[in-house]
């Protein structure tokens, strides 16, 4: 509402300097049609800015806000805007000279930073003096009992104030429990069954407070909190400290490891979605006939359907029906479900040259424009495998957190997995994509498995 109510009063404003500027105010009449085209515009103008706001995450974790960055952010967002509106609404001012253009705009983006600066620091401020003073407050769970989580429980006490944190429980870990730990904080329940315990606690922030060289607790720990709706930090050692793994977002708080859990800045999320939406209908529409000469072979070399529908588990463990062009002979897997291979006896002569060039995946393309799938992002696979690769890397939980896609980063460096142990393998490419996910990232897979395609190196 301040950024709303700022942009507001800055078009209002920039309406009269702009009139002033152009030496248009003497004269100038206000009548009652102007007054409407004004605040109609005013309106239009101050609904763009909180949009844009929005899709660059403005107002996405909004009682944890420090008022420096928040500022900084406004001036390079109001650089953004300001050029959106100046094209948009400015360049047919039709004024005698470009310096007039500079003074104009220049003009608007001091008043309307000015204005909106003020408004939403205010804000921000208001939020903050609430999280201090214990009228906003975030249920911390700290994972630990030991001297460690100890000496993390004093620090948050110590720190968590400015921050809005309250613990209200520990989960023991490890062998042993700390004594004065135990008299401070009440123990919530066993490590196991942290997936229920986060919700029916209400818990916003959950922090891991075990040695940080204990790579694999760490790792069962965060596979167990996959997907619960909590923050998720980590205590970080000197050497991830050295690494610049480590970021401090307040200057009074405790050095933490953030998960991520927005992947994607919002304005990406969209972008990426439209990308797939508008990619997947071109390519359906410029490649019919490809599709059409691709079903008629299909139907050709065995009998059977032209299309092949399997379960495939999706975004947040969703299962869905991936569509493919038929490339095994009918009842291929009536002994169970089990993975291809090069030499694989139950694919036809024209299956297999549809897999060299991903001929077969191209109907799931319909699985992007309903949402199932993207055209970037780790291959789903059926649960039958997923329970076999989580009993060696629990990890892959991690996949479920995006749209799995037509390709990924793990299939151009990898390629198809014949066994389960190739799956794993090929798992820290899918990883190392999500926690690097950008449009760039996309593009770049896309024209790698264009680059496979081509040179026929597909399955």
């Amino acid at each position: 509402m301040a950024d709303f109510g700022a942009a507001l009063l800055a078009w209002i404003g920039f309406f009269l300097l702009r009139k002033y500027l152009l030496q248009e105010l003497d004269g100038a009449r206000f009548t009652e049609a102007v007054l409407v085209g004004l605040g109609g515009a005013a309106l239009m103008v101050a609904t763009f800015w909180v949009l844009l706001y929005a899709l660059f995450g403005l107002y996405s974790d909004i009682f944890r806000k420090s008022r420096l960055s928040e500022l900084i952010s406004l001036a390079r967002m109001s650089v953004v805007g300001v050029v959106v509106i100046f094209f948009a609404l400015l360049l047919d001012d039709g004024v005698s000279s470009y310096r007039l253009y500079y003074k104009t705009v220049s003009a608007y983006f001091l008043l309307h930073y000015t204005l909106t600066a003020v408004l939403h620091t205010g804000a921000v401020s208001s939020v903050q003096r609430l999280v201090r003073s214990g009228q906003i407050f975030f249920p911390a769970l700290l994972i630990g009992s030991n001297a460690l989580a100890m000496n993390t429980f004093k620090e948050l006490r110590r720190t968590g104030q400015h921050l809005g944190l309250r613990l209200v429980g520990f989960v023991p870990f490890g062998d042993g429990i700390n004594a004065e730990l135990a008299q401070e904080l009440p123990a919530a329940g066993p490590y196991q069954q942290l997936p229920d315990l986060v919700p029916a606690l209400q818990i916003e922030q959950v922090i891991i407070a075990i040695e940080p060289s204990e790579h694999r607790r760490i790792q069962e720990i965060l596979a167990l909190l996959e997907g619960v709706p909590a923050r998720i930090s980590i205590l970080p050692d000197l050497y991830q400290m050295l690494l610049g793994s480590v970021k401090v977002n307040h200057i009074f708080g405790t050095p933490l490891i953030e998960i991520k859990q927005d992947l994607l800045p919002p304005w990406q999320q969209v972008l990426k979605r439209v990308f797939d939406v508008v990619g997947a209908a071109l390519f359906m529409l410029l490649a019919s006939p490809v599709y059409a000469f691709t079903a008629c072979m299909v139907k050709s070399s065995s009998p059977g359907p032209v299309f092949y529908r399997q379960e495939r588990i999706g975004k947040n463990g969703l299962p869905f029906s991936i569509i493919k062009f038929r490339s095994m002979y009918l009842d291929a897997e009536k002994m169970g479900p089990s993975l291809s291979s090069d030499h694989d006896p139950r694919v036809t002569k024209w299956g297999r040259f549809m897999r060299k060039v991903r001929l077969d995946e191209f109907p799931q393309f319909w699985n992007v424009l309903k949402g199932d799938m993207s055209l970037v992002g780790p291959r789903p696979e059926r649960q039958f495998f997923i329970d076999q690769i989580t009993k060696i890397a629990p990890h892959y939980r991690h996949l479920h957190r995006v749209r799995p896609g037509l390709t990924s980063l793990g299939q151009v460096k990898y390629g198809y997995a014949e066994t389960v142990a190739q799956m794993v393998e090929r798992l820290k490419f899918d990883i190392l994509y999500i926690e690097n996910m950008s449009l760039s990232m996309d593009f770049r897979v896309l024209l790698f498995t264009l680059k496979i395609i081509l040179e026929g190196r597909g399955k």
